[in-house]
């Protein structure tokens, strides 16, 4: 498996995927790139907020995870084993286990997705619901927001962030033709 990831299977873009699907596999590998990256950082590194991003680096991380799990609730109706609360403070290890196990649910979500599909959103005492393809929208949307503040926080501690790019991704799984 390329990009060092090879304890990550449902990364490897896949000849055939839908779409939806490959957008997906990016998003799990963007995440646990992003929370490799970020592996080395002590605590004031990971306690760092550049202004005008969601907060400190470990917070977005762990927003980042807990908000796909949360998503995937609304999509499924199945709470995770095992869910992150914004009250406790995970290791980074542990967080991108969570990573991967929702991202890899997320995959799964996306290719079994319809057009009918209905989701069922939940708030307080309200139900509405909601076309899937519109929660799928949210759940990349979010995570490339927040990638994004975090990448923008280790360039405050002179890191250069990962290269998160769809072209990142696939690059080293793409052939040039033969001339």
């Amino acid at each position: 498996m390329k990009n060092g990831m090879n304890d990550v299977p449902e990364i490897e873009p896949t000849p055939g995927d839908a779409p939806l699907v490959a957008l997906f596999r990016h998003n799990l590998w963007a995440n646990l790139t992003l929370l490799d990256a970020c592996a080395a950082l002590d605590e004031a590194g990971l306690a760092t907020a550049a202004v005008g991003t969601y907060g400190a680096i470990y917070d977005s991380l762990r927003h980042i995870v807990g908000a796909e799990q949360g998503y995937l609730i609304h999509l499924t109706g199945r709470q995770p084993e095992r869910r992150v609360s914004r009250e406790e403070r995970p290791a980074l290890a542990e967080l991108r286990a969570l990573a991967r196990q929702s991202g890899a649910e997320l995959i799964a979500v996306a290719a079994a997705a319809t057009p009918a599909d209905v989701a069922t959103l939940r708030w307080d005492d309200r139900r509405w619901p909601y076309p899937f393809g519109l929660i799928l929208n949210q759940v990349i949307n979010h995570a490339t927001e927040h990638r994004a503040q975090v990448m923008t926080s280790l360039t405050q501690l002179g890191i250069e962030p990962p290269d998160l790019s769809g072209w990142a991704y696939a690059d080293p799984y793409i052939a040039p033709l033969p001339e």
